[in-house]
């Protein structure tokens, strides 16, 4: 769910500030410097509106225009979700080359901030110039903020100050606290009440971090301030590379391969998996109330705050008992136990298909985020760390904006996955008299413009389509359906192929929305016509979902296991980098671990 952020600082000594000796001898938040707090409690709320914004996002572009939403189909829902999740991570290159070469990271958190608030109190107004224009500001915000408050946590310790790790699990918590709330909070608010109400509860998220940012920054002083680069002595970035040197860049390159593909598997949590969520899991909670789709993105924060310190005990176990514990070997498990979740999706698709219009259980969905989870705190915390070591000393800034390149791709691949996974819905016209449909619930909804629909069975019989309306075979919805030649020609192909018979027919959602032109003039007000509507075939859906996630396990689990049988050529390509050894500290490069 959160990328890896690694902040890279090159000194010539182990010299510290001394007018940071104030700021090194702070133990007024649980033993570590009042600023840490600071930031804590802005990146728990800035994650919190971040992670809100996108339980809602997929869901909110494709639920009907009746329900608030825009309307449009999966497919393209989970296509702009694939640009914007790549985008955010591609904004965090520029967003570190602002602070470093212009504003220093305090200032550019500050300026990300105000953006990120200006993104989510946009997206709370009802129009589709406010969606895209407040997408455009989070991509930028996220940009700014997101990886230089991860670089302001280092600076409030000593160089070896022992409690520097327990600092950045500090803020980690705080990260995943937000990613834990957000979905319950605001996922349930913007499905319940209404998508702009939890857009707006993000926004508030933002603003209440940005308060805390800006009333905290007297014990920020000195912290992410501008410091003009110097260049390191003994680079050269015309110097050829060595033969050990290439042999790393070889290894690197296939660490952006895995990266890629476990991004682009992973990130199905908020694109497909929270489709699947919404139209085929059975939400209901012991009969009680309807779980939001959105809240069940909170079960990966969950999980890595129970479980967080027993997968990282369990590597390093494995160190001290001389296994196999290497980066390369940590990414292979991590993907083969991230790639092992979609086999729960797997059953739950089988699940839903064993009936008509059938669901899976909620519990394959939690497992499902489980199994992520662990393959995540597997192999997410050594990806970058692992290409740092790897990279050649002059060129590790554009290593760093490589992997975050990696990391959008992955998140680009994940759209696009996810909009494979959908039929292309055939389109329909409502052709007939709202009268046919007096006596069907539907008649009420078309006096008032609304939307409308059925659950049906269909088929061919000699060449004509057939529909009835699911169990009633007294109202044939034929003579009301109006399709141009190629749609009708399509959904009579797809019968034919499916083998679709009276006594095997096939069966469809067919859903109806009136135009949004029309329902602006008042005397076209429940006269029934300018209703468009797709019709969406059940089994093809179905088969299509569950070949999606049969093809995302195997493949995830064939890379995984292929690494590992390559393991032995690729760590003997590092030449050790990978070891753990103590390297003079003057030349090697400091990075601080942040999640």
């Amino acid at each position: 769910m959160k990328a890896i952020i690694f902040v890279v600082v090159f000194r010539k000594s182990t010299k510290v500030n001394s007018n940071l000796e104030h700021i090194y001898n702070d133990r007024r938040f649980l033993g570590h410097p009042i600023g840490l707090a600071i930031l804590f409690f802005t990146e728990l709320w800035e994650r919190y509106s971040y992670y809100g914004m996108r339980a809602l996002l997929v869901l909110y572009i494709y639920s009907a225009v009746q329900e608030g939403g825009l309307g449009w189909t999966r497919g393209d829902a989970l296509e702009l979700y694939g640009y914007y999740t790549m985008l955010v991570y591609l904004m965090s290159i520029p967003g570190g080359i602002i602070a470093d070469r212009l504003l220093g990271q305090k200032k550019t958190v500050l300026l990300g901030g105000i953006l990120l608030c200006i993104g989510h109190s946009i997206l709370a107004v009802e129009a589709i110039w406010a969606f895209y224009a407040g997408l455009g500001f989070i991509i930028l915000g996220v940009g700014g903020l997101k990886p230089n408050i991860s670089t302001m946590v280092g600076g409030f310790y000593r160089p070896n100050d022992p409690r520097r790790d327990k600092g950045f699990t500090l803020f980690y918590i705080g990260i995943n606290i937000g990613g834990f709330l957000a979905p319950i909070t605001v996922g349930a608010i913007g499905q319940i009440y209404g998508w702009h109400y939890g857009f707006g509860l993000a926004g508030i998220g933002m603003f209440l971090g940005l308060l805390v940012y800006l009333a905290g920054q007297k014990y920020l002083k000195g912290i992410g301030d501008y410091i003009p680069p110097v260049k390191m002595e003994g680079t050269n970035k015309n110097q050829p590379l060595t033969k050990i040197e290439k042999d790393r860049i070889i290894v690197l390159l296939l660490s952006f391969i895995i990266i890629i593909v476990f991004w682009g598997a992973f990130e199905q949590a908020g694109g497909l998996m929270n489709v699947y969520a919404n139209d085929k899991i059975d939400r209901n909670f012991f009969g009680w109330f309807e779980i939001p789709a959105s809240v069940f993105q909170s079960a990966n924060s969950f999980f890595i705050i129970v479980f967080g310190s027993t997968v990282a005990w369990f590597w390093a176990n494995r160190r001290i008992k001389n296994k196999e514990a290497s980066s390369l070997f940590k990414m292979a498990i991590g993907t083969i136990i991230m790639g092992a979740g979609f086999l729960m999706m797997t059953s739950a698709s089988m699940e839903a298909s064993s009936e008509t219009f059938g669901k899976g259980a909620m519990y394959w969905l939690i497992l499902a985020y489980l199994l992520h989870t662990i393959g995540e705190l597997s192999s997410s915390p050594v990806s970058l760390s692992f290409i740092t070591k790897l990279a050649p000393a002059r060129y590790a800034s554009i290593m760093m904006g490589a992997y975050f390149a990696a990391t959008g791709l992955g998140n680009k691949l994940a759209g696009i996955i996810g909009e494979s996974a959908q039929t292309e819905p055939i389109e329909v016209t409502f052709n007939a008299d709202k009268d046919a449909l007096k006596s069907e619930e539907a008649f009420d909804n078309i006096k008032e413009d609304k939307d409308f629909g059925f659950k049906t069975t269909l088929y061919l019989e000699a060449e004509d389509l057939v529909v009835y309306k699911y169990e009633d075979d007294k109202l044939n919805l034929s003579p009301i359906l109006e399709f141009e030649e190629k749609q009708l020609n399509l959904l009579k192909e797809t019968l034919k192929n499916e083998g679709a018979t009276k006594e095997k027919p096939l069966h469809a959602r067919i859903n109806f929305s009136k135009d949004t032109e029309a329902k602006k003039v008042s005397k076209n007000k429940g006269d029934g016509k300018d209703y468009n509507g797709t019709v969406l075939i059940e089994e093809v859906q179905n088969a299509l979902e569950l070949k999606t996630f049969l093809i995302i396990f195997g493949f995830t689990v064939a890379f995984g296991l292929l690494l590992i049988i390559l393991l032995k050529k690729l760590k003997a390509l590092t030449h050790g980098a990978d070891d753990d050894k103590v390297e003079d500290e003057k030349s090697t490069p400091k990075v601080e671990v942040v999640e």
